[in-house]
This record gives C-alpha cells, structure tokens and sequence, in this order.
C-alpha cells in the first residue's frame, strides 16, 4: 500500500515485544528505511525481546524497558526523542487474567494511556494511534457486524479497561487537539502469539498430545485476521488515516472455536478426542463480526492474506518454532529478562 501523506523520523511503539507488537515493528521498518523507531515495553510475561532478536542489530531500531504508567520515565524518554508520533500497543490483554486480577488492566490500559496522551501532548506528537479491539463492542446476535457507529458495551474487565482509554483518546483529542485515530480489530492470528492465546495454545496443546479446553458449548464465533494484515492496515492509518476517526479492522473470517480446533488437529494429524470442554468463561461474548467497509472504502485496504493461508503459515511456524513457545511455557525466558533487564 502506497503511504504518502505524512512523513515521519521518530516512532514511538509501546508493547513492541508483544504479538502484534513486534510484527508491526517488523513491517515497518521494512517499509520506513530511515524512520528511528523506539520500543517501549514493560516486558511483562507476554513480552518477548526474542522475537524481535532478527532486527535487533537494525541501526533505526531501538528498545527501552519501562512502564508507559510511569511518567517520569515517559517524560524522560519523549524529551530524548521528540517523537513525531505514537504507536501504542501496550496493554494487558487476556480476558482470563482480566477476570482473576482486574486492577493490572487498569493500571496499563486506562493509566498507561492516560500518561502517554498527557506526555504527547505536552511534546507536541503529531500523530497519536490507539491500537483497541473489536471487544469493547460487546456481544453480537447470529447477524450482523461491528460498525465504528455500534454501541461501546464491554463485557470483562479486559474490555471494559480498553473502552476506557478508547475514550480517554477521543477526550484528549476533542478536548486538547491531539491529533489521535484508533484502530479497532478483530483476533488476530500468526508467528509469534503468546500460547496462551487460542490459536497457537490449541497447536501447542495438539503437538504435546494435551487435551484442547473448549470454554462451554465451542459456538463462540470469532473473525480471525492474519497479523501480517492487521499491521499494514495500522499502518495506512497512521500515515492517512483522518484525524480523531475510528477505523475497523476484520479479516471477514468467522469460524465457531470448536470448529478452529477441530482444522488444528486435522492439518496436525492428531484426534478429535483430545478436545475437551471446560465451564464456559464469565461473561463469554458469543460472537465478533467486524464490519470494515470504512477502511477499504477511505483508505484502500483490504486483508490480502487468505484464511487457508494464514493458517497453513500459522501451523508451520508452530511447528518449526518448537523450541520458542516451549521455553515461554517454562518460564525460561522471564529468567533471561531478570538478568538482561533487572525485570520482575
């Protein structure tokens, strides 16, 4: 996609170590040479400098550990580069742990957004993007999508504190005149996801002969995006995207759980008896539609990965990646972070 209207020489990426995270940072600095990109990430247990160890040697690229909650340190951080615009993809993001311990999402995701929007402005960003997610629409019926016009209703803690910076983003826009934009998508799926996300857990359980937990009857309906696409429409974004608008992102890919671990097991050659149901999830929101006809219609993009494709990609990586995601179920990585990064 061709990006024209902005030019940029400093990037602020929060949450760069994380799944999409690092895919972004991936794909732009492929396509921004000369564009200095700094990582901020807290390097909590999804945080994982190894998948970025294949750019680390990149003379634009450029990682700092730190809390985006802490302002001293953001302050510090923005008055050494004086971005000229903000990524920000730091957030606590599992629903799980969201519902176990609630106050760490508010902490990153409502706190943590607050100081950076209050930092950006103050050093003039030009541009500040809130990466949010298609569950701070809530639940959908059997029809129907998302618009970026449908009612904000969460339904967990997770999503609730992601509507909250949401909102906080379009306060501080509407309010200060910081010119912000949010990008709102559906599941994402490919290299480098945490297994405890359900995608590359249900490969993970399958490769080690485990059982699969399906949460309740296994219809929960989920529209899956190929990460590689959810970055490049991030990126239209940020270089065209209008100012103080939402913009949608889905992969027009809606598959029922039960049916998404029954093709993993299938393309693994291993039986359908390792599926098991377990009590559904508080609060389980039963399906996510996102509707993206405003991105392509204003912007362009379209999602150029094919399902049957992502997912081959998908499983292969899994499989040629043992030895990544064993070790991030070990804990061995958190062990190195200690020692690299003085990290808890």
């Amino acid at each position: 996609m061709t990006l024209t209207n902005t030019n940029f020489k400093t990037v602020l990426i929060t949450g760069g170590a994380g799944f999409i995270g690092n895919n972004f940072i991936r794909l732009f600095l492929e396509r921004h040479k000369g564009v200095e990109v700094v990582n901020l990430d807290k390097l909590t247990y999804a945080g994982n400098l190894e998948s970025l160890r294949d750019i680390e040697s990149n003379p634009s690229y450029h990682f700092y550990k730190g809390d985006i909650a802490d302002d001293a340190f953001v302050r510090r951080l923005f008055n050494e580069w004086h971005f000229d615009a903000v990524v920000n993809f730091a957030a606590e993001s599992h629903v799980d742990r969201s519902i176990l311990g609630p106050s760490a999402f508010i902490d990153t995701n409502v706190r943590g957004t607050m100081t950076l929007l209050e930092v950006a402005r103050e050093f003039g960003v030009g541009r500040f993007l809130q990466v949010s997610t298609d569950e701070v629409y809530g639940s959908l019926g059997a029809t129907g999508k998302f618009t970026e016009l449908t009612h904000i209703a969460p339904n967990s803690p997770y999503s609730a504190s992601k509507a909250s910076s949401d909102f906080l983003v379009r306060a501080w826009w509407k309010t200060f005149d910081l010119p912000t934009l949010t990008t709102r998508c559906s599941n994402n799926y490919g290299p480098y996801q945490f297994p405890e996300k359900f995608i590359p857990l249900m490969i993970a359980n399958a490769m080690q002969d485990k059982n699969l937990p399906i949460y309740g009857d296994g219809m929960n309906v989920r529209d899956w995006i190929y990460v590689d696409d959810h970055c490049d429409a991030i990126d239209a974004v940020l270089y065209n995207g209008k100012i103080g608008e939402i913009y949608n992102i889905g992969g027009g890919n809606e598959i029922p759980n039960i049916e998404m671990a029954k093709l993993i097991l299938s393309k693994l050659g291993k039986p359908e008896t390792l599926l098991e149901y377990v009590k559904d999830r508080p609060g389980h929101d039963r399906r996510y539609a996102m509707d993206s006809s405003k991105i392509e219609k204003e912007l362009g993009w379209k999602p150029a990965k094919a399902f049957s494709e992502g997912i081959e990609l998908t499983v292969k990586w899994y499989l040629d990646n043992e030895k990544w995601w064993k070790r991030i179920i070990s804990g061995e990585y958190q062990d190195y972070y200690k020692l690299q990064y003085g990290g808890r």
